[in-house]
């Protein structure tokens, strides 16, 4: 049977993550409150984020800025976007 939560993003029952996608608290929390959905949906936007802008994951900086648009995204804020990605069309 398939695991749900009540997605902060979506404000839905949707299907879970199969486990915490993150170490420690944070990946707990994420594991609780965010759909299987919306974490593919953060990790394209993610992959985007750091090829689009060159960002290095062995700074601090980048690191902290990527946990700032992982909350805004889910808690459906503006987060940045990559300069001039066209989303490919249908």
């Amino acid at each position: 049977m398939t695991r749900t939560v009540f997605c902060r993003k979506y404000q839905q029952e949707m299907e879970g993550l199969a486990m915490p996608p993150l170490p420690g608290q944070k990946g707990q929390e994420i594991y609780e409150n965010v759909s299987k959905q919306a974490w593919e949906e953060w990790q394209a936007l993610q992959t985007r984020l750091i090829n689009e802008k060159h960002l290095n994951m062995l700074e601090p900086d980048t690191r902290s800025y990527l946990m700032e648009q992982m909350e805004r995204f889910f808690d459906n804020q503006e987060t940045d976007t990559a300069a001039g990605y066209v989303p490919p069309s249908s």
